[in-house]
């Protein structure tokens, strides 16, 4: 490094003309654009550079600091010195960087806790020709360890996804949490737009997304609704989201660099919570209609009634068929099953039914039926419309449930609850409270088929 040079700029040494008077001059220009204080010693410890974050960090400047013979008396206590300027120079003959804690002292007679990197500086020989000295505030290095810390371990150990998403919506970096709760590998994630991997819940996330970039974080995590494609099979979930914008800390302007989207798996928790819901909903129609039933005097009013109050959050639909007499015996031996439309409800205005035909005449069921395998089996039948069995139901029904009316050992007809595309297929709870509409609806029609009114 040699002995230190008259300085330019008030930071660096410079040499007098030249090419080396340039390279000097962007030499000053680097030091001084760099966010750590950093100074150099040549092989005799004589101070070479200071730049201007350590005048920052220290109030000397680098008039007053190039030139020096280590730091004794000006930069450290004269008591500390020996010990301080050892470890500094013994860098120069050790191999990589030595991190030191020392306490400096600054103009005003303070002293400031640094943490130093200390890294030999080889000639033109090879040989060791001084040493650099990169340091700065123990506080602030130890605040940038947690913050590197905290990153690691968010993308590693964290038990919930974690997300960076770029300024255009995809994935810039995925933890490991996050990978497996899509379904992919980490890399596979990254760059690809949100709906290669979401088929359901996309416009909802890109909107927070969007939302986040533009104003900043929600005061409040959301529930977000989501399909997975995973290969052949589509998985729904529900992500607990939490979201904040990510901004340059080098710019003097905030610049959005994207959005830190963190979740976690709820949608056990958040089923249970819906499906306890739906029962407290259902229990309380359950209860109205039996209130309300139980002021018809007319039986078959009253299974009308039960049908009303089961269709809300239920069914779009309900048809009600009760079993005819008489019928014949088939080819095989045994009566086939004939069944008489009672009522339809929704018919017409909201909470009206359509009241059986008075002809009697049965319903065109083909062979193989939903509704006709229901009162075969005496069982509960679950059906999609798109397997060709939409005859006789209303237009746009795609889901159905046929529910036998079972009373008194006997099958008095079938109750049959539809849904449009719009709404899923029944479940088993769904099953469960179609059962037993379907129990309050067959005591109705046999207490009518008992006193000899029908409808």
């Amino acid at each position: 490094m040699g002995p230190p040079r008259p300085s330019t700029g008030g930071s660096t040494v410079t040499a007098p003309t030249g090419e080396d008077q340039c390279g000097d001059r962007l030499l000053a220009a680097l030091l001084n654009g760099m966010d750590a204080a950093l100074c150099a010693f040549d092989a005799d410890g004589v101070v070479t550079h200071w730049n201007r974050e350590a005048e920052r960090v220290l109030g000397w400047t680098a008039a007053e600091a190039v030139g020096r013979r280590g730091l004794s008396g000006w930069a450290v206590r004269p008591a500390d010195a020996a010990e301080t300027e050892s470890r500094l120079l013994g860098a120069m003959h050790a191999p990589g960087r030595r991190v030191h804690d020392f306490a400096l002292l600054t103009k005003d007679g303070g002293r400031v806790l640094v943490r130093t990197q200390s890294a030999a500086v080889p000639g033109p020989d090879g040989k060791p020709a001084g040493v650099y000295l990169a340091f700065g505030p123990a506080d602030a290095q130890t605040d940038l360890e947690r913050s590197l810390a905290l990153s690691e371990a968010l993308f590693n150990d964290a038990s919930w996804g974690v997300v960076l998403v770029d300024a255009d919506l995809r994935p810039a970096v995925v933890n490991a949490h996050a990978a497996r709760a899509f379904g992919q590998g980490r890399g596979a994630l990254l760059g690809r737009p949100l709906g290669e991997v979401l088929s359901e819940g996309v416009r909802e996330v890109e909107a927070a997304l969007t939302h986040v970039l533009a104003q900043g974080a929600p005061p409040a995590p959301a529930d977000l609704w989501v399909t997975l494609r995973s290969g052949t099979e589509e998985r729904r979930r529900c992500w607990r989201s939490g979201f904040l914008r990510l901004a340059s800390p080098l710019t003097e302007e905030p610049v959005p660099l994207g959005v830190g989207w963190m979740f976690q798996d709820v949608t056990e928790a958040r089923t249970t919570e819906q499906e306890a819901a739906v029962t407290r909903f259902r229990a309380a129609q359950l209860h109205r209609a039996s209130r309300a039933a139980a002021e018809c005097e007319d039986p078959a009013e009253a299974a009308a009634v039960h049908l009303d109050f089961a269709l809300a959050g239920f069914a779009d639909h309900a048809l009600l068929d009760r079993s005819a007499t008489g019928t014949a015996p088939d080819d095989e031996g045994e009566a086939p099953v004939r069944l008489v439309r009672a009522t339809a409800t929704p018919y017409g205005t909201p909470g009206s039914g359509e009241r059986s035909d008075p002809s009697g005449l049965p319903v065109p069921y083909p062979p193989g039926h939903p509704a006709v395998r229901c009162a075969q089996r005496g069982g509960t039948v679950r059906v999609s419309a798109a397997a060709g069995h939409a005859e006789q139901w209303p237009p746009g029904a795609a889901h159905a449930l046929c529910v036998p009316l079972r009373s008194r050992g006997r099958t008095l007809g079938v109750v049959t609850f539809l849904r449009g595309a719009a709404r899923g297929p029944f479940g088993r709870h769904d099953v469960a409270h179609g059962e037993e509409v379907a129990g309050r609806v067959a005591a109705a029609l046999d207490l009518a088929a008992a006193t000899g009114d029908t409808g």
